[in-house]
C-alpha cells in the first residue's frame, strides 16, 4: 500500500511540470496527456534502476522528451524533411512583440508549429541540445535540424507581426 501512495505523491508532484514538457511537444492536450500517462508508468517501472547520478527531476524530463518523440515518429509526423538553409535570427520588432506576449500565447504559437518544426525548436530553444544531438534523435541531419528550426523561428516571427500589426 507503500508503494501507491508514493507513487501518488511522486505523480502530484511532477505531473504538472512533466506535462508542460510533454504539451510542448505534442500538438494537442490529449497527445500529450497520453505522453505523460507512459511517462509515469516508463517513471515507475525504471524506479528501482535509478542511481541518483543527476536530479531526478532533470531525469523524468529526459523521459518525457524521449517518449513524446518516439509518438511523433510513430505517428509518423516526421516524415517531411526540408532543405537546409541559413538560421535565420529575429528582428527587433519582433523580439519586443515577444515581451508582449502571455506565456500561453506564446505555447500556442509553438504548439501550431508543424510537428517537425516544433521538436527542433523545443529540443534546440527550450531544452537547450545541440543540432548534432537533435539530427541523432529525430534521425535527421544536421542541416534538417538547422534548417527546421530556421523555419520554425520564421513562422513564430510572422504569427508575431501579426499580432504587432494596427
Amino acid at each position: 500500500m507503500q508503494d501507491r501512495r508514493s507513487q501518488a505523491a511522486l505523480y502530484h508532484l511532477y505531473a504538472p511540470k512533466l506535462y508542460a514538457v510533454s504539451l510542448r511537444y505534442m500538438g494537442t492536450e490529449v497527445d500529450a496527456q497520453d505522453v505523460l500517462q507512459e511517462v509515469f508508468i516508463k517513471i515507475f517501472r525504471a524506479l528501482p534502476a535509478f542511481r541518483g547520478d543527476g536530479s531526478s527531476e532533470g531525469w523524468m524530463r529526459r523521459i518525457v522528451v524521449n517518449t513524446a518523440i518516439e509518438q511523433i515518429r510513430k505517428k509518423h509526423l516526421l516524415t517531411t524533411l526540408i532543405a537546409e538553409q541559413q538560421e535565420e535570427t529575429l528582428e527587433s520588432e519582433t523580439a519586443s512583440a515577444i515581451d508582449q506576449l502571455s506565456e500561453q500565447e506564446l505555447l500556442r504559437m509553438i504548439q501550431s508549429l508543424p510537428p517537425g518544426y516544433r521538436s527542433v525548436f523545443n529540443l534546440y530553444v527550450v531544452e537547450g541540445y545541440a543540432h548534432k544531438e537533435i539530427a541523432s534523435m529525430l534521425e535527421i541531419t544536421e542541416g534538417t535540424s538547422k534548417s527546421q528550426l530556421a523555419r520554425a523561428r520564421a513562422m513564430l516571427q510572422e504569427k508575431i507581426k501579426s499580432l504587432s500589426l494596427p
